[in-house]
């Protein structure tokens, strides 16, 4: 059953990449990376459709010529990606109603695989919510002002967070409004919540589901789409 709504933040501009286009348009295997994105969101038999935050003065949108035959909503995104997530909600609470399951997938994760969609609506949803994330297997290093180690962290219980994140519509809305309004710019959904006293629950997801930050994140990318072509 397609219950479920996508929300996709795309109005950055992507300035550690420093490329001469937002990150969203770079091409990858023939295609750009938002279009990937969004292919793998609107595939999946959960979801029902997406709203697309972009920049009110994205030139690039309307040449991708993106089709799908699921709805596909605009809506003009904010300064941040916690505004532009809530400019999305915020347009799709005029439509759907204020439990609606929502998954908010960053724009630049483009190898998004169907198992960690369908294993993260299956799980229970509770207040909290739910969100995909990986455990953290590198050493980590806390350091100070001139890049020298002060401490190792020790990693036991620590994961490192991917998107979707999936709450409920008005939970959510609620959640970013709030903090928002505190002068709090939360970096992802979950700490939106977690700030509203809600614990989100974590969904393991697959390492591949790779975050387009840096210049060498593209190459990687490719190689992995490849691997998952020939895996399917």
């Amino acid at each position: 059953m397609a219950d479920h709504w996508a929300v996709v933040p795309a109005a950055g501009i992507g300035s550690r990449m420093g490329a001469g286009l937002p990150k969203q348009y770079l091409p990858l295997a023939g295609r750009a990376v938002l279009a990937h994105s969004l292919q793998r969101l609107l595939s999946q038999p959960r979801v029902a459709g997406a709203v697309l935050a972009l920049a009110a003065d994205d030139p690039w949108w309307p040449a991708l010529d993106f089709r799908s035959d699921k709805p596909l909503l605009t809506v003009t995104g904010g300064a941040s990606r916690a505004r532009s997530v809530l400019a999305a909600l915020e347009r799709l609470a005029g439509q759907r109603p204020s439990d609606t399951p929502v998954l908010v997938h960053d724009a630049v994760r483009p190898l998004l695989h169907g198992d960690d969609v369908a294993r993260l609506c299956e799980a229970p949803l509770d207040a909290d919510g739910c969100l995909l994330a990986t455990p953290v297997t590198d050493t980590v290093k806390r350091i100070d002002a001139e890049g020298r180690v002060l401490e190792t962290v020790p990693r036991d219980g620590l994961w490192a967070v991917q998107t979707p994140q999936r709450f409920r519509l008005g939970q959510l809305r609620q959640a970013l409004t709030d903090a928002l309004a505190a002068g709090v710019e939360p970096t992802d959904e979950a700490q939106a919540m977690e700030r509203a006293g809600y614990r989100p629950r974590l969904v393991r997801g697959r390492r591949d589901n790779l975050k387009l930050t840096v210049p060498q994140d593209v190459p990687l990318a490719e190689c992995l789409l490849a691997a998952q072509e020939r895996e399917a």
